[in-house]
């Protein structure tokens, strides 16, 4: 479609696309807006359900007693959003190769997050947290607790995919600057929801 400068009550526009609606938005763009939505959604339920088990529940334990860990996964999940923040912007000022560094160093983060995230899911099995016991109260919380951290640590390791294979082929000349884009807000979503899980899940269970 080809662009042109249209007049509008007096006033040119330029570079407006000649038959072109306004606020068109890209039909992978409006597919993934509608994705998150569904699953925000999603979370939001788990962490409300989360939230009426852990204030219903006399039992409820604390065992985390240092937070160290949930903050380095914090810092590396903020970082990558950074990391994809500027592949976008590179991809969007042509810089392939630029853009592709970014993605992949996005990525990185990502299955380091993941490996973290395991690695303390180990300690506490090794503790004696289960699905559904543990030796701290309500078997509850194992129930919760990997429920909402393994639905979220699911989206991290879908995205580190996503990120390497969209790269891949934005770098081999497949996928453009918007495609790149899309995964992007994909993966901005999931380090969203960890702001949310970490308060909830983590240091609201902080022990005394």
């Amino acid at each position: 479609m080809s662009h042109a400068d249209i007049t509008m009550e007096g006033h040119v526009v330029p570079g407006l696309a000649v038959g072109l609606p306004p606020f068109t938005v890209p039909a992978k763009q409006m597919a993934i807006w509608l994705f998150i939505i569904a699953d925000a959604a999603t979370f939001a339920a788990c962490l409300v359900a989360y939230g009426f088990l852990r204030n219903g529940t006399s039992t409820w334990p604390r065992p985390f007693h240092s937070i160290v860990n949930v903050v380095a996964m914090t810092f590396i999940l903020l970082t990558s959003s950074l990391t994809m923040l500027l592949g976008v912007r590179a991809a969007k000022a042509s810089d392939r190769r630029g853009a592709f560094i970014w993605t992949v160093g996005t990525a990185v983060l990502g299955a380091i997050f993941a490996l973290l995230h395991i690695h303390e899911w180990l300690g506490l099995i090794d503790e004696g947290m289960r699905l559904f016991s543990n030796p701290w109260g309500t078997p509850l919380f194992g129930a919760s607790f990997f429920s909402i951290t393994g639905l979220h640590l699911t989206h991290v390791v879908g995205g580190v995919v996503a990120l390497l294979a969209v790269g891949l082929k934005y770098k081999s000349g497949r996928y453009n600057a918007g495609d790149l884009e899309v995964t992007g807000l994909y993966w901005h979503f999931v380090d969203l929801v960890w702001m949310f899980v970490v308060p909830f899940v983590y240091l609201l269970n902080i022990g005394h």
